[in-house]
């Protein structure tokens, strides 16, 4: 299980993801077994979570190229890439494991924005509607059911926090961060990423309900950056199972978050272990995204 790495040129350390300075244009982002729930980092990690987040976010980097540019050159286990890049120091220095969760990317500058959409209304926005009748701060359809699916898909921004809880954002607070033009092409980038995404998971027999997104930019252009519709940054429903009202069986970390619910966890560090049957479940449950995604069994041995 790949927790942490130890490579020469660490640039960043988060809440998942290492990532390291290959030379001055291009990134090493290695996708660790780490895993996160209510912003908090987990002692436990999730077996095999790192090659899913890393193969996942390389599949929809591909199937949207059409929409938007992303940061990704390639995986860091790909044929060719040994030679690519061969005498690079940090390149020679990884391992098959590591490869396997890593990928090579373009630098960009990050705009410090989650952009968040949303198809269905679940978690967070669930909990605000409830107490408010409102998400996002934003005047809402009332009667919602829990998992219901909101007329059109929303925008639903938030900070991008380094430490503690990532907090909503107003329109204004967007406009005053990043303009008026980059504003609105975040938002309609984000809604047509998620609307494409959202049909071809239908297609899959998945329910996308949500998901969020970062975007950087390089040499004045727009592209999507660190990871893309994985069952980390997204929320999977069966569509089998469907029905509003009630919680919805689900392939996204939702597991791990009901058991640390259960627990009366405070959701301030540090955060409880998960028992060893929750993380098996919840790797089984990564793999199985995967696979009604891409169509293909991701092996358990790298």
């Amino acid at each position: 299980m790949l927790l942490e790495t130890r490579l020469p040129n660490l640039l960043h350390r988060g809440k998942v993801r290492d990532t390291y300075a290959v030379n001055d244009e291009l990134l090493l982002m290695v996708a660790t077994d780490r895993i996160s729930a209510f912003d908090v980092v987990l002692p436990d990690g999730i077996p095999d979570k790192g090659r899913v987040l890393n193969r996942m976010s390389a599949f929809w980097f591909e199937k949207t190229r059409h929409i938007v540019p992303n940061h990704l050159i390639c995986l860091a286990d790909a044929p060719d890439m040994a030679d690519s890049y061969r005498g690079n120091e940090l390149l020679s220095a990884i391992s098959p494991q590591l490869a396997s969760q890593a990928m090579i990317v373009r630098k960009a500058q990050r705009i410090d924005i989650e952009c968040i959409v949303r198809g269905y209304i679940t978690g967070s926005a669930w909990s605000e509607y409830r107490r408010e009748g409102t998400v996002s701060g934003k005047p809402t359809p009332e009667g919602l059911l829990e998992g219901a699916a909101f007329p059109q898909p929303i925008f639903t921004p938030t900070t991008k926090a380094e430490t503690g809880h990532d907090q909503n954002m107003s329109d204004q607070e967007v406009l005053d961060l990043v303009g008026a033009e980059m504003a609105h092409r975040l938002q309609e980038t984000s809604v047509a990423v998620y609307s494409f995404a959202q049909e071809y998971a239908k297609s899959r027999g998945i329910i996308l309900a949500d998901t969020k997104m970062e975007f950087g930019t390089l040499d004045g252009e727009l592209i999507l950056i660190d990871e893309l519709l994985t069952p980390d940054s997204s929320r999977f429903w069966d569509m089998e199972g469907y029905q509003p009202g009630q919680a919805q069986p689900n392939y996204d970390k939702q597991f791990v978050r009901d058991y640390l619910l259960e627990q009366g966890w405070n959701q301030e560090p540090p955060a409880p272990h998960l028992p060893q049957d929750v993380v098996a479940k919840t790797s089984e449950r990564y793999l199985e995204a995967y696979y009604r995604i891409t169509g293909q069994r991701l092996a358990t041995d790298p």
